[in-house]
């Protein structure tokens, strides 16, 4: 399914999008959009990655010993 939206630009963007050559300029504009989402996600799971990092690296071993001698069979 495909929308349609209006947005306003400056003079330079606007005149870049139409010397560019580009033909199907929203396809182009679709193209932009969806990578910098995807450049937007890979940035939040990088972050979220570093936060669990650091947290692993603040676990004391002595809890990871304790856990490891729960007395389970492995």
């Amino acid at each position: 399914m495909t929308y349609r939206t209006s947005i306003t630009l400056d003079e330079q963007t606007y005149n870049f999008l139409m010397t560019s050559g580009i033909e199907n300029k929203s396809a182009y504009i679709n193209d932009l959009l969806k990578r910098e989402q995807q450049r937007t996600l890979a940035e939040k799971i990088a972050k979220a990655n570093a936060a669990e990092s650091e947290y692993l690296d603040s676990q004391s071993m002595d809890d990871w010993d304790e856990t490891l001698s729960d007395g389970l069979d492995t």
